[in-house]
């Protein structure tokens, strides 16, 4: 479609002089094209010069879509000097500016559509600079060992995108957000600092290209102080040095920040490798709601820094940084996605609508909350764009004069200024009132109940515990502790749910992020004060694994159980996530039975589940580990010596686990059988014969579950039901399992063999297993 046909709105002229000679200038345009041009003339004064200066391209443009214009723009823009480049780039940023500015003010392009063309523009300026001044020092050999070959990566040189321009949503005058690295393992340690010292002059010079004045303007105001620590570091560090810096010392602020990173030139590959080594520091695998506090603490600072914090007053009202401004909402979001992110991946969203939308689909905002945020927000962004558009200005603030302020109203394209401003202050209002409940929800004065100097004195040895040591846990907990303590006062047992409290409290090894977490969500206090007041052993499990609260507030925490086959399906899931890392794999299936151990514990004390289902669900939680757990064993075993020789393996359900009346505190017994059908040995870089291989095997699944590792263990495993008991093998073969349930089995040995069953592993040897069960079980007896 033409340009022409896709206008479906147009400003209100605010200066009717301008307006009439661009119509006369442009007179020979199609009607539509004249009017929107005029009408635009009359309100921009910027828009206004850059029509006249590029009429003759702005006539041949309009007979084209301006995606093909913003394409051709683009390519255009190169150069092999400095010389070149510059006045390429300058030219490139007038004609984006201004088909831009009229796509926008013409309804042509959406919001997002004229963000990604401005962002498209900066990708393309930063990189052709960056690759051109990479260029030159390659040229005159000040980079150790790179040629020519090495300018289409920038040797090794990337710039990632921040803020906006990471997340596709430059402003009209934006200045762009760089932090620039290198990766220093292309460089031998000798060459290191001859290197360092090289990428440090091609990103000066990189960033003089885009940002100095010249006869043709500039192309992007460039900040480079995001980067670690910016007042000691230089403008551009190796990878390694930031992910230390990151990994030891970053700050709340420089993981929202991290949300929108986007490699956008030089080495990008590079760059996307950085940012995936970066995902633990941005995304905590626990959600983490002690970012509420941390960014609710920097909205202050930026209040107090800009003076933003007032009442909303439209004149002068930062449409950015004040009162229900745009940053508000971003907070929102980023602070939503930083709690939740790191167990939810689907939240690692660098826009801000998608992302609202996320969180909306995902469960974790009201659906009304993000239509409602979202609305506003373009609203605000399309606002922010006209306020620039004016006279190319990087400013968000509202104009202080009446006439400056109908400006912008005939440029959203309205009239009506009372009507508008009215429409603006309650957008406005309604922002601040659900980014301000989130962040600091109104306090409500818990009634106490009367102690007794025994619980007074529980009470006050609280604050020696470990988890209210540091100054800021203790700051959260006094917050909450009101509110606490009144309802452990209503619980059945008021005294019993107090001691109980207290041992899970003594328990914990640090409070932020449990105390964070019970602020921002008080149904979990009620959950907490239940447990204490009736489950005390549940109680004391929680204060050595509180991050079981996580999937409370998971959205499916009380839906019906999924069974087996479910549980099972949702574990291996989360494995694969993590494959390749072994260790981290074990990880997983421990935080993952934890989660779901505390769901049965919970489901039964609230009476949704009988005792006898409960036995049921622990069983099925134990076999979905198993089922999920064995083939990542395998396959990592199998990596050193090769795949298993002959069928493989299953592994055998005795006692409680083969009856599913297994309790919350049960091991798990466990034989394994094999039958590698006449195969010797494995065939790998480690062979073994069949017999160690699947002795050995057994052991590293022992181990799998037994371990301790930093999230524990994931059962005790008792292998004495095994034929011979200890005597035996780990691992036998069914062949002498058949030969010894036959002829030399105790009874005692046949009343437990009653209960095996297949739990995991190879669904044909499970089958033998539970034919020759039937046969023992139905042989005649004395």
């Amino acid at each position: 479609m033409s340009f022409a046909s896709r206008i479906t709105r147009l400003p209100v002229p605010f200066e009717r002089a301008p307006a009439a000679e661009i119509a006369a200038q442009f007179a020979d345009l199609a009607p539509e094209l004249r009017d929107l041009v005029a009408r635009t003339a009359g309100c921009s004064p910027y828009l206004r010069d850059l029509a006249v200066r590029e009429a003759d391209w702005l006539r041949a443009a309009f007979g084209r879509a301006p995606e093909t214009v913003l394409d051709a723009e683009l390519a255009a823009a190169t150069g092999e000097t400095d010389s070149a480049l510059r006045p390429a780039l300058r030219t490139a940023k007038r004609r984006i500016a201004l088909i831009a500015g009229l796509a926008d003010l013409g309804g042509v392009w959406s919001l997002e559509e004229v963000t990604t063309a401005l962002t498209r523009l900066a990708d393309t300026a930063t990189d052709r600079a960056l690759k051109l001044h990479v260029g030159q020092e390659i040229a005159r050999g000040k980079l150790p060992g790179a040629t020519i070959d090495d300018i289409d990566t920038a040797a090794g040189a990337v710039a990632l995108a921040m803020g906006k321009m990471g997340a596709f949503e430059l402003n009209y005058s934006s200045d762009i957000d760089l932090i620039m690295l290198f990766d220093e393992s292309r460089f031998e340690r000798d060459d290191f600092h001859d290197a360092r010292a090289s990428f440090i002059r091609a990103t000066r010079r990189m960033s003089a290209t885009l940002s100095e004045m010249t006869a043709d303007g500039y192309v992007f105001r460039t900040d480079l102080r995001l980067r670690p620590d910016p007042s000691v570091t230089p403008v551009i560090l190796a990878m390694a040095t930031a992910e230390s810096y990151y990994e030891s010392l970053g700050r709340t602020w420089e993981r929202a920040a991290h949300i929108k990173a986007r490699a956008c030139a030089g080495d990008i590959a590079a760059g996307e490798a950085y940012l995936d080594r970066l995902t633990p520091f941005v995304w905590r695998k626990h959600l983490d709601f002690a970012a509420i506090e941390d960014a609710h603490a920097m909205r202050l600072r930026i209040r107090e820094h800009k003076r933003v914090g007032g009442p909303i007053t439209l004149e002068g009202h930062d449409i950015k940084l004040g009162r229900g401004g745009i940053r508000e909402i971003e907070f929102f979001t980023q602070t939503r996605q930083l709690i939740s992110g790191g167990r939810d991946p689907d939240l690692r969203i660098r826009a801000t609508v998608p992302g609202l939308a996320m969180l909306a689909l995902k469960g974790w905002e009201p659906a009304e909350t993000a239509e409602t945020l979202t609305a506003h927000y373009r609203r605000h962004r399309e606002i922010e764009h006209r306020v620039q558009m004016v006279r190319d200005a990087q400013t968000h603030k509202l104009p202080g004069d009446p006439d400056e302020m109908r400006r912008i109203v005939n440029m959203m394209g309205e009239a009506d200024v009372p009507a508008w401003r009215a429409a603006l202050t309650e957008a406005l209002t309604e922002v601040h009132r659900l980014t301000e409940g989130f962040f600091a929800p109104e306090e409500k004065a818990a009634v106490l109940p009367d102690f007794t100097d025994e619980d007074e004195e529980i009470i006050t040895r609280w604050r020696a515990y470990p988890a209210c040591r540091s100054a800021r846990a203790s700051q959260v907990f006094e917050r909450l502790k009101p509110e606490l303590l009144a309802r452990l006062g209503k619980a059945a047992r008021p005294r019993e749910a107090l001691v109980q409290f207290d041992a899970f409290l003594r328990g914990l090894p640090a409070g932020v992020q449990v105390f964070s977490l019970f602020e921002a969500n008080p149904p979990l206090v009620d959950l907490i004060v239940d447990i204490a007041a009736t489950a005390p052993a549940l109680s004391a499990y929680l204060g050595r694994n509180a991050q079981v609260f996580d999937a409370v507030l998971g959205g499916d925490f009380f839906k019906p159980w999924p069974g087996v086959e479910g549980l099972t399906k949702d574990l291996a899931e989360k494995l694969s996530e993590v494959g390749g890392d072994y260790e981290a794999q074990l990880d997983t299936a421990r935080r993952w039975k934890k989660e779901w151990h505390f769901r049965i514990g919970v489901h039964h004390l609230r009476g949704l589940t009988s005792g006898r289902d409960v036995g049921a669900q622990y069983a099925d939680l134990a076999e979905a580990v198993l089922g999920a757990l064995w083939p990542v064993v395998v396959e990592s075993f199998s990596a050193k010596h090769g795949g298993a020789p002959g069928r493989g393996a299953a592994l055998i359900g005795m006692g409680s686990l083969g009856a599913r009346t297994t309790s919350a505190t049960s091991d798990l017994d466990l034989i394994v059988i094999y039958d590698a059908a006449g195969a010797e040995a494995s065939e790998g870089r480690r062979p073994l014969a069949a017999r160690a291989y699947y002795a050995r095997l057994t052991q590293a699944m022992v181990t799998a579950l037994s371990a301790p590792m930093s999230e524990g263990k994931l059962y005790e495993v008792d292998m004495r039901l095994r034929p011979s008991g200890r005597q035996g093998p780990v691992a036998t073969s069914l062949s002498s399992f058949r030969a010894y349930q036959q002829t030399e089995a105790w009874t005692w040995e046949h009343l437990a063999l009653s209960r095996a069953r297949a739990v995991a592993g190879d669904a044909g040897i499970g089958a033998d297993v539970e034919a020759v069960r039937a046969t023992v079980l139905a042989s005649p007896r004395d």
